[in-house]
């Protein structure tokens, strides 16, 4: 147990708290893909939110269309006030394409679409629906901050699964990139990404007003292009952490579609254009072989800290790891395409919503 403050304000579990939150005023919006069907964890994530008793639930939804009834007739079984927002609709897709916001779908497109609806409301959490230690202080704690007069708020905790290490991604790309980037270069947006506990978690909560702010990049990146925006946004002063306690959920491999390295790539891409536009110019010529070095100082690191709770360490296993994350520590492609701000865009929230609506009833008679 420990109380120390980072350079944004870290909230502690330290008592097991469950604080008063403004439910009342708040959306949540749940991500799903077909995998979450009817699935243990997302259940117990759903009937937790049932006592929480949020203003409104946004499940915004990547299916294809034959499984859109079925899981629809599921998520209303819960007794929430549930909008389900298929994102892969025609009528859907094709008021994108009015705009010219149609392009490849992924996680942070579902959020982006979801976020529309769940701005009505005066506060915004986001959180997976893969988490199978989740109870409903995760919203109370993540809402905490903002009742004091903070902007955004980001959850964390420790990965200690199975008697080892997860969090792979974050400890063993993201970790070592921002601090050799933050060696090199002395700029406010680095300190800010090295303030973050975990800094890849899915979780966290904003004002509206933040909310609408955020142009999410379209697929993996979601979390660190969350991190940029919240920065412009709330900045150091505005933006808090909170411990969420005991947390597990599902793993992925590094190699293979949807895996670890793919991943570091889209999580890569965002943070080097993230820190880009704020005035950061790294030297790509040398940035992998420096990223190499403090990756596999921090795999000693690692080790010694499992060695001492007994954890089971594969320290060669993690060097591979690292080699094959290094192919994402590459200037980003002149292509950029996060979705706008919707402070940003004449897109109508609720007429995306009605549209999604009528997709659904379209395929799910």
């Amino acid at each position: 147990m420990e109380y120390v403050q980072e350079r944004v304000t870290t909230l502690h579990d330290l008592t097991g708290p469950v604080p008063d939150a403004p439910t009342d005023r708040t959306a949540v919006v749940v991500p799903m893909t077909e995998r979450e069907y009817a699935g243990l964890a997302a259940e117990r994530v759903l009937a937790e939110l049932e006592r929480v008793e949020p203003a409104r639930v946004v499940v915004p939804l990547r299916a294809p269309a034959e499984k859109v009834g079925r899981f629809r007739d599921w998520l209303t079984e819960f007794d929430l006030p549930m909008e389900v927002l298929w994102c892969d609709g025609p009528r859907v897709e094709a008021a994108l394409a009015e705009r010219g916001l149609d392009g490849p779908r992924g996680k942070g497109r579902d959020v982006w679409l979801a976020l529309g609806r769940a701005a009505a409301e005066k506060f915004v959490v986001v959180h997976d629906a893969d988490t199978k230690t989740y109870d409903r202080s995760y919203i109370a704690r993540l809402l905490f901050p903002l009742a004091q007069g903070y902007d955004f708020s980001k959850g964390y905790y420790a990965r200690v699964e199975d008697g080892r290490l997860y969090g792979r991604l974050f400890r063993l790309f993201y970790v070592p990139l921002v601090r050799t980037l933050a060696d090199a270069h002395a700029a406010p947006f680095l300190r800010y990404l090295d303030s973050f506990r975990y800094a890849l978690a899915g979780e966290f909560a904003a004002t509206s007003d933040v909310a609408r702010r955020i142009r999410a990049p379209r697929s993996w990146g979601l979390e660190v292009g969350t991190l940029g925006d919240a920065f412009d946004a709330a900045g150091f002063d505005g933006t808090a952490q909170v411990d969420l306690g005991a947390y597990e959920h599902d793993h992925r491999a590094v190699g293979g579609p949807t895996g670890l390295s793919d991943m570091s790539r889209s999580v890569g891409e965002t943070l080097l254009r993230c820190v880009a536009e704020r005035g950061v110019t790294p030297d790509f010529a040398t940035l992998p072989a420096r990223y190499r070095e403090t990756a596999r100082e921090l795999i000693d690191q690692y080790a010694a800290d499992a060695a001492l709770n007994g954890l089971r360490f594969d320290r060669e296993g993690e060097r591979e790891q690292v080699d094959v994350y290094a192919d994402a520590v590459r200037e980003p492609g002149p292509a950029d395409d996060r979705l706008p701000a919707w402070a940003e865009t004449e897109l109508d929230p609720d007429s995306v919503a009605e549209r999604a609506r009528a997709d659904i009833r379209e395929v799910a008679q």
